[in-house]
């Protein structure tokens, strides 16, 4: 017998990311997911700090897929990473989405993103992710049904737009530097690329004209691919970069040292492939909490 979506439990989970707040309307299975470029991250790298601007426009989003939620009849639950953990005034912003909302953030550490990354892409499986965000980039690692490596580096889209501009140079030195630790990182089978930068690259490789899950999960982008499509992204201007097939506009601007740094993180842990995964801390959230 089949079990009526009434009588299962629904969840809306939303990811305050560093560069976009994204939905997740999830009943025994992911029913569709909704993005919100609010770049939360904007200035955090100069200052520290959240500027009132960017927590503005990030909370209302977060507000209203909060009110989409309860209109489905979902529980609905939030949490958030990088830009929010790592700024001095964080709780401030927690604040404000609670008071548009009444919905509290669960403010997550980089170990707990790391693997809520991984148990969405993998579930229990051994393996790997690579999760490049807005100010953070997540690895995680799975051996024998135990994670054997995670850390998550302090760099990401929007931290190398903001500190390298659109500088090939001053990218590369910066992104050499930042991925330093990872070089005593055990040597992973197999390794999933999730986030943003992740699906963008995916997309380019098949010429999407619209985002296609069925088409882009599980997608085999190759070290040789993800390096040459760097070196021919950097140099061009952000409206040359809108023009590519597969382009998602709204990350034009960063997507460029993103893949420079998925292409060295790929270099450190000697990998001559990442599979794409579309389910990521999303799916992995509800698992790590329990709530699934």
């Amino acid at each position: 017998m089949e079990t009526s979506l009434n009588t299962v439990m629904k969840y809306a989970v939303i990811d305050i990311g560093s560069n976009s707040v994204r939905l997740m309307l999830w009943a025994d299975g992911t029913l569709y997911k909704k993005v919100c470029t609010t770049r939360l991250a904007e200035g955090l790298s100069a200052r520290g700090l959240l500027c009132d601007a960017a927590m503005d426009r990030t909370a209302r989003a977060v507000s209203e897929f909060y009110r989409e939620g309860v209109r489905e009849g979902a529980r609905v639950v939030a949490f958030a990473t990088a830009a929010v953990r790592s700024s001095a005034n964080g709780s401030a912003f927690c604040a404000r989405v609670r008071a548009l909302c009444g919905l509290k953030v669960d403010v997550v550490s980089g170990e707990e993103e790391a693997l809520l990354g991984l148990s969405g892409a993998l579930g229990r499986s051994d393996g790997g992710i690579v999760d490049i965000g807005g100010a953070s980039t997540e690895v995680c690692l799975r051996k024998e049904g135990k994670i054997v490596y995670s850390v998550s580096l302090p760099i990401g889209a929007v931290r190398i737009l903001e500190t390298c501009g659109q500088s090939a140079e001053r990218t590369d030195g910066y992104i050499a530097e930042a991925v330093r630790p990872l070089s005593d990182a055990p040597c992973p089978d197999a390794v999933c690329a999730i986030g943003g930068t992740a699906s963008t690259l995916a997309s380019i490789r098949l010429g999407l004209a619209e985002y296609d899950t069925a088409r882009l999960n599980g997608l085999s982008l190759s070290y040789d691919w993800l390096n040459e499509t760097s070196l021919r992204l950097l140099p061009l201007t952000v409206e040359e970069r809108k023009k590519i097939p597969g382009m998602d506009v709204r990350r034009a601007d960063v997507i460029a040292g993103a893949s420079v740094l998925l292409v060295r993180v790929m270099e450190m842990l000697h990998l001559s492939e990442v599979r794409f995964s579309d389910a990521d801390n999303l799916e992995g959230y509800l698992s790590v909490r329990g709530l699934i």
